[in-house]
């Protein structure tokens, strides 16, 4: 049987969470008088909450003291996670189940791969984490993407080689990270920021099973 690791990222990928983080990362900026748009937010998909604040305080001309910072950091998570805390199935994107179900028949192997910290809580509140044979995410790595590690570990613990390995992923740093670990990458979203991905697609409505099928025997 034909056998490829197939690797998620969550946010923008299996569930739309990253309006809630634009949501929590505006209002933490704003406090602190800097403004924060959604072209901003942008370029905080797939990075660790820490090097999320740096890069809003650069954005800002901006130094915090340490306590500050965490404090923070801290207030955005607690945020976000009202949000979070709030999720059911419907925040499941389009067609996600149909794939990780084709892909469940197929007897192919699925690890999620996230920066996330929050990954487990909201796989669990969604009802898919049942669907995943191994979870790495925030609180199993410390490197944030672009590096690899997050896919590297997801397809360590698959027991599959990285070059075995299929990636989706919505944010630029996470398809470089896909691309330097040898895997094939798939870009969700828009063609014109993903284009380092080898294949774009919309969502996974545009998605065939087909073209899931040539990915397993390729």
């Amino acid at each position: 049987m034909h056998k490829k690791g197939f690797i998620f990222d969550l946010d923008g990928v299996i569930v739309d969470t990253a309006k809630y983080h634009y949501f929590a990362w505006k209002k933490l900026a704003e406090s602190i008088g800097i403004s924060f748009t959604e072209k901003d937010n942008e370029h905080l998909k797939g990075v660790s909450r820490i090097r999320s604040l740096e890069k809003i305080l650069d954005w800002g001309n901006l130094a915090l003291s340490n306590a500050k910072f965490q404090e923070l950091i801290t207030a955005k998570n607690d945020d976000y996670l009202s949000f979070v805390n709030k999720m059911t199935r419907d925040e499941i994107l389009p067609d996600v189940p149909r794939v990780l179900s084709f892909l469940k028949e197929q007897q192919q192997p699925m690890a999620l791969g996230s920066a996330s910290k929050n990954a487990r809580s909201i796989l669990t509140k969604v009802d898919l984490i049942n669907q995943f044979d191994a979870i790495i995410d925030g609180t199993n790595v410390s490197k944030a993407k672009p590096n690899p590690e997050v896919f590297l570990k997801a397809a360590d613990a698959l027991k599959m080689k990285p070059t075995g390995c299929i990636v989706f992923e919505d944010a630029l740093a996470g398809i470089e990270a896909a691309n330097t670990a040898g895997m094939i990458s798939i870009g969700i979203g828009d063609k014109s920021v993903l284009s380092d991905a080898q294949y774009v697609f919309k969502d996974f409505t545009e998605i065939s099973n087909e073209f899931l099928h040539q990915l397993i025997i390729a």
